[in-house]
């Protein structure tokens, strides 16, 4: 929630979005909705209202006592900034699932990781369209930016390059009010391998994990 305080009015502007990226969105919007005179009351119930976009920041909620949170972050940039909103949300641990495209930007490689590393508790790399190129030299690559940031391999990262096994693995370490973030989908539906493109959702894959160990508890 935040206040808006324009000219003539003060606003309370209710929201379930997080994350300042997002309340300078809902500004951006606002402006855009009094440029077609689109009524206070309006703006404000449609605010309320909007849930969000699919792979945006999006919750995975099925009643467990900890936060699971899917989003498209894929950049160094956009990396930064969703675990830096999702540290300010979380009482407990973050727990941090990404990997890197195959045939894209190796450059950003080490520095996700160092990212990762330096603001995430747990850092678990794993397969994002390693495409044509190999997962291992890939997750290597991310590792050395975990390394730069004091990372320890298999105590503050970990590397499980199938994808659904290290949604698994960071849905098992969760404890009470800790957070994990799965990086770099957000809302595609496939997952390439050499040439080819595979069925996938994080979001699907999450549910699973999170029902699986409701089933073992």
């Amino acid at each position: 929630n935040f206040e808006l305080q324009t000219k003539s009015r003060r606003l309370e502007i209710k929201t379930p979005l997080i994350g300042d990226y997002n309340a300078a969105n809902i500004l951006a919007a606002i402006a855009a909705a009094r440029e077609l005179k689109i009524g206070w009351s309006v703006i404000q119930k449609a605010i309320a209202r909007f849930a969000g976009v699919t792979g945006r920041m999006q919750l995975v909620d099925l009643g467990q006592p900890f936060s699971v949170i899917v989003d498209f972050a894929h950049t160094p940039n956009a990396l930064k900034n969703a675990l830096i909103t999702l540290r300010e949300k979380t009482s407990g641990r973050v727990i941090s699932v990404f990997g890197c495209a195959g045939l894209r930007d190796f450059k950003k490689r080490p520095l996700m990781g160092e990212i990762s590393c330096r603001l995430a508790d747990i850092t678990i790399l794993t397969a994002e369209d390693p495409r044509t190129e190999n997962l291992s030299k890939i997750l290597n690559q991310i590792v050395a930016g975990c390394q730069k940031a004091g990372g320890i391999e298999g105590k503050t990262f970990f590397k499980i390059p199938d994808r659904r096994k290290a949604i698994e693995f960071a849905i098992s370490k969760a404890k009470k009010g800790d957070t994990v973030g799965i990086f770099g989908k957000g809302h595609e539906r496939s997952m390439c391998f050499g040439t080819k493109e595979y069925p996938w959702s994080d979001q699907r894959e999450a549910r699973k994990a999170l029902r699986n160990l409701k089933r073992n508890a």
